[in-house]
């Protein structure tokens, strides 16, 4: 797949006959270890928020599975590494990639169609508050092209990598009506909380998408305030329910870490309208109808 993460789509199983197709990371992979931690625990976030994102799991690749599929490896300039075995991050592909055709750029009046493009907005709250240090990743595409659309976290199984696939690019036949527009899904939390560096070093134009058009519906800071109560629900209980499920070897074992992290994400929610301003006051004026 594309991406520095060089992460690889992979049909799994729950072992219970179900199959998912999932955009593993790997915890050798280019970018650090933690990127899995602050995908697992962002997509949770933002879950309970009522966000966009693609359901997550943490996916067993075997060594044996690795040893005969040359493929997962892990591309540096000058060497190629085996992907590492063991607990890795799964991100599920939002149907089935032989018949579904996913886009990460639309034009401007298919943008403003798009049916959840007011969920940017919610999203732009969650960048903030954990400080993704990328821009806003997101992919669009038509229910309409395969009802099986995950959406949301699944559950703390573990899915069990049955080998590497290639998507395919034939879409089904597009329905009718509502079903002809397009939705988003909210990709790649692995930047929030600074990547690797598990800091906060915030700056206006950080957590943005790209185009101003899916800004449109913001006229003031009440655009945001539904997104920004559901954030001051959280609780240090919520957050520690959602580390426990993080493999200690994504983060070196090093609790102490992670829960500095926690505490500190805690203590942002009473910055979250600051923030969000000065996004609103840069050169870029990402906001056109916030008069």
């Amino acid at each position: 797949m594309r991406g520095g993460a060089q992460s690889h789509l992979m049909r799994c199983t729950d072992g219970k006959d179900h199959d998912i197709y999932c955009v593993v990371k790997f915890q050798n992979n280019p970018q650090h270890s933690r990127v899995l931690v602050n995908e697992l625990l962002g997509n949770r976030i933002a879950r309970r928020m009522g966000l966009p994102v693609p359901r997550v799991d943490i996916v067993k690749v075997d060594a044996e599975l690795i040893r005969w599929t040359p493929a997962l490896c892990i591309e540096m300039p000058r060497s190629s590494t085996p992907c590492c075995p063991g607990l890795q991050f799964g991100s599920a592909h939002p149907g089935d990639p032989r018949r579904m055709t996913l886009h990460d750029f639309l034009p401007d009046e298919q943008l403003r169609e798009v049916k959840n493009v007011h969920e940017f907005a919610g999203m732009l709250v969650f960048d903030k508050w954990t400080c993704n240090t990328n821009g806003r990743q997101t992919l669009f595409f038509r229910e309409s092209e395969n009802g099986d659309v995950h959406r949301g976290s699944g559950g703390k199984d573990v899915r069990n990598a049955g080998g590497a696939t290639a998507p395919g690019s034939s879409p089904s036949p597009a329905a009718s009506g509502d079903e002809k527009r397009y939705s988003t899904v909210m990709i790649d939390q692995g930047f929030c909380f600074n990547a690797g560096e598990w800091n906060y070093p915030d700056a206006p134009l950080r957590g943005l998408y790209a185009r101003n058009r899916v800004y449109e519906g913001v006229t003031g800071m009440e655009s945001f305030s539904l997104w920004i109560r559901r954030i001051e629900n959280f609780s240090d209980r919520v957050l520690e329910e959602f580390a426990k499920e993080i493999p200690p070897e994504w983060y070196y074992d090093d609790y102490d870490a992670l829960k500095r992290l926690l505490e500190q994400l805690l203590r942002r929610v009473k910055h979250l309208e600051e923030l969000i301003l000065d996004a609103k006051r840069s050169n870029r004026q990402p906001f056109p109808n916030w008069r």
